[in-house]
């Protein structure tokens, strides 16, 4: 792409455009956070400036959201004690995402299931209107547990503020009536700010305003690396890295829908990271990809990471020219606009649709939203995850188990050539079984595996193991193999092991889990497993070979 003055005025009007809509709820985030408004700005401008510039395929606008202000505000309640504290949480966060990005498993992070996701989205949802009410009634903003929040109404009403409520109702109001033919040009949070800040400036001036904005660059932070910090840090960091790179990546792939590009995952992780890392050195809050600045962007004209470059710098300048004018901005404007985002952060299409939910994914979201309310956020997503990898463990065992094909092979039809009753043998006598394994086989099924199976393994003289159709087999269920081998051993049963390779083959070389198999029972066909049980069961017990028969035609067995 050659680069020219049109390009330059394309990145220009859209890193300018993207900080003018940023701002405001980059304060207001940093407020929700408790870490202040100018840490909303700083980081931001940090994650912004990183996002883009290591995604090059288009502009990449980053910045802080609702949900991370929310998840940091728990963070900073119950992990750290001090803002340098907090800070660290986030750094290390971002060296998570590094790791993720480095390692190639960025993409992998998309898979969290929908229902952890809705879960915790919810409860944060739920946390922000209850939360508000105090606001509405004249408290400044501070996010907290529902059943807290609810706890402090009493005193609210104690010190009740009607100019806080008139201006939280008339913030609310715009937000949302705001006519959509004018959103394009301002947004509706950003009007319902305007309109509570003028009512505050003219007229009802005894509110809770942003007072103690800094207005200068921000400063270099020291983190806590103390050993025993670090190793507290980490699970709420890990949530923190896990939430940013969700909400990123749902984000690029709404951006990929609307601009036809594509972003690279790892490789928009690991500006994420970077970005993350440097918030925290300055002071700001952790952030992700976000959608709308994104957008807006690139339908200004903007088409390189020069766009990200103005917009972080456009940042820096306006809290140093702006922060006056934001200590005035009252604290029931931020409340009426945030009791809004609460609201919308409530997945209510998936809480509609709870009496058609599958239990399973019922049993997730309801638990990470229970825990999210009444315990925090940190503890919701670890659990949540946990409960989904189990739950999501036992489906894979369902369909692993149902790849298992165990059949009993007929005497007459398997081992010989004529009628078995001329040799004293029941014409339902079915002295070999073959047990195929289809697809895949891992932790989920390993455990089951034995019990399928085993019975049938123990009631036949020989038993053909069928590896033609296996994909993959891992460590737990090549042990569980071995376990078969032994039973079948244990019964006086012979193994016969078919067209084992590849994959498979090398997981259970590798453990040994063969080694009761004479090298001469593993062939690569049915032909010769059909040879090796005649020689077992018709050649051994009756002092002669019968006629060869190869197994084809219709006399084959019905796998």
């Amino acid at each position: 792409m050659r680069y020219d003055l049109q390009t330059l005025r394309g990145d220009v009007a859209g890193g300018v455009t993207a900080a003018a809509i940023s701002i405001t709820p980059a304060a207001t985030f940093g407020v929700v956070s408790g870490l202040g408004a100018a840490s909303g700005i700083y980081g931001a401008a940090a994650v912004g400036l990183f996002i883009g510039v290591f995604e090059r395929s288009r502009p990449q606008m980053g910045s802080v959201s609702s949900i991370l202000a929310v998840a940091m505000a728990a963070v900073i309640a119950i992990h750290a004690d001090t803002a340098a504290e907090a800070f660290t949480i986030a750094m290390l966060a971002g060296v998570i995402q590094l790791l993720l990005s480095v390692l190639r498993i960025g993409s992998y992070v998309a898979y969290t299931p929908y229902s952890v996701i809705a879960g915790f989205t919810s409860g944060i949802g739920v946390m922000m209107v209850l939360s508000m009410v105090n606001t509405f009634l004249g408290d400044p903003v501070k996010i907290t547990k529902p059943v807290n929040a609810i706890r402090g109404w009493p005193d609210a009403l104690d010190s009740f503020n009607s100019g806080a409520l008139i201006i939280g109702l008339a913030a609310l109001g715009v937000s949302l009536l705001w006519p959509q033919r004018l959103r394009k040009m301002l947004p509706a949070m950003v009007a319902a700010l305007a309109v509570g800040t003028l009512i505050s400036a003219l007229w009802l001036s005894d509110v809770p305003t942003l007072a103690g904005i800094p207005r200068a660059l921000p400063e270099l932070q020291r983190p806590n690396l103390s050993l025993g910090f670090l190793t507290s840090a980490v699970v709420p960091a890990l949530t923190i890295a896990l939430l940013s790179t969700v909400r990123g990546l749902l984000a690029a792939l709404a951006v990929d829908a609307q601009t036809r590009t594509q972003l690279d995952p790892d490789k928009g992780l690991l500006g994420a990271g970077i970005g993350n890392v440097a918030a925290g050195l300055i002071g700001g809050l952790p952030g992700n990809l976000t959608f709308v600045s994104s957008i807006l962007a690139w339908r200004m004209g903007a088409r390189t990471p020069i766009s990200p470059i103005v917009r972080s710098l456009t940042l820096l300048v306006l809290i140093l020219g702006l922060a006056p004018l934001l200590a005035y901005v009252p604290h029931a404007a931020l409340a009426g606009m945030l009791a809004v985002i609460g609201w919308q952060l409530i997945d209510w299409r998936f809480l509609a649709r709870l009496r058609r939910v599958q239990r399973e994914h019922l049993l997730i979201m309801l638990t990470t939203l229970a825990i999210t309310i009444f315990v925090d956020l940190v503890t919701a997503v670890a659990v949540g995850l946990i409960v989904a990898g189990m739950i999501g463990a036992r489906q894979f065992e369902r369909l692993q188990l149902d790849s298992v094909v165990s059949v009993p092979l007929l005497d007459q039809i398997f081992l010989y050539e004529h009628s078995a009753e001329s040799h004293g043998i029941s014409p339902y006598s079915a002295r070999t079984g073959i047990v195929k394994l289809r697809g895949s086989f891992t932790v989920a099924s390993s455990s089951k595996l034995i019990r399928t199976i085993g019975d049938d393994i123990v009631g036949h003289e020989v038993v053909i193991l069928d590896f033609s159709e296996t994909e993959y087999i891992d460590d737990s269920a090549a042990l569980v193999i071995e376990q078969l081998i032994d039973t079948a051993a244990d019964g006086d049963a012979m193994c016969i092991v078919l067209s084992l390779d590849g994959a498979p083959a090398a997981t259970l070389e590798s453990l040994n889990a063969l080694r009761r198999i004479p090298p001469e029972h593993m062939v690569g066909s049915l032909d010769e497993a059909q040879d090796i049980a005649r020689h077992l069961l018709v050649d051994e017990s009756e002092g002669g070979p019968p006629p060869s028969r190869r197994l084809t035609g219709p006399d084959s067995p019905d796998l």
